[in-house]
């Protein structure tokens, strides 16, 4: 079986192991450039596929008439889409014939659009997961492949659940692609109405409501504290970020 793989982040580079370690050949590698405004914590995606001898691109737009060719002159089966951040087109949804997949950091219907492991934590979450599912025009709506759940501790930050997922992304690509390899994986449509979905955030969004519980900006905190930009407020006009924080009985 032949692939073309978009992706980023150490969950591409998850998927680019799966794929070779379960024989499918990965004809092409599309990703992004490294943003420098960025603090750039994960693995390359660009590096791993280049120590293996595969062709990488990292097109501004994905969607341009040039870059839909090439992926068509590269006759893949299946595109495989693993934390690619730009949304792919129909014209390019449409070229492999066993579809295209995405893996999403979350437990589809819920946690559809943006930083999904970022929101489960902010909103104190005690479970979480990832899904394989096939792509379709409306982001993370199409029929799910395979699911695999996560347990998130108390103790977890926005940093250990992206290692647990990448744990679960690789055992659960390891039990399906060998499913999709000899065409007999199959999809389960998604229960909409039980959908939720979130959008990316900023730096600000870091900033703490004190009228929240201690729970809350707990939660807050864990979900933004390092390598991210952080939790903060301020003390008159200092900015104080709060990397981790305990809660307490007071009286």
């Amino acid at each position: 079986m032949k692939a073309v793989v978009l992706g980023y982040h150490n969950i591409g580079c998850t998927g680019v192991e799966a794929l070779l370690r379960n024989g499918i050949s990965i004809q092409a590698v599309f990703t992004h450039r490294d943003n420098p405004e960025e603090t750039i914590w994960f693995r390359s995606v660009a590096e791993l596929a280049a120590s293996t001898d595969i062709p990488v691109y990292a097109p501004d737009d994905i969607n341009h008439p040039l870059w839909i060719e090439r992926i068509r002159e590269l006759a893949p089966d299946i595109i495989f889409s693993f934390y690619y951040r730009n949304i792919v087109g129909p014209e390019i949804l449409a070229i492999p014939p066993s579809g295209c997949l995405n893996l999403h950091g979350s437990l589809l219907p819920k946690y559809r659009g943006r930083v999904p492991i970022n929101w489960a934590l902010v909103n104190g979450e005690k479970e979480t997961g990832v899904t394989l599912h096939y792509m379709t025009a409306r982001p993370d709506e199409g029929n799910i492949v395979a699911r695999q759940k996560i347990r998130i501790d108390n103790d977890d930050t926005a940093l250990t659940l992206h290692g647990k997922a990448a744990a679960a992304a690789a055992a659960m690509l390891d039990d399906v692609l060998p499913a999709i390899k000899d065409g007999t994986a199959s999809g389960t449509p998604q229960d909409h109405e039980k959908a939720t979905s979130f959008g990316g955030r900023r730096p600000e969004d870091g900033e703490i409501n004190w009228s929240l519980d201690a729970v809350a900006v707990r939660n807050l905190v864990r979900a933004v504290t390092r390598p991210y930009p952080g939790a903060f407020s301020f003390a008159g006009d200092r900015k104080c970020f709060f990397w981790t924080v305990t809660e307490t009985n007071g009286n």
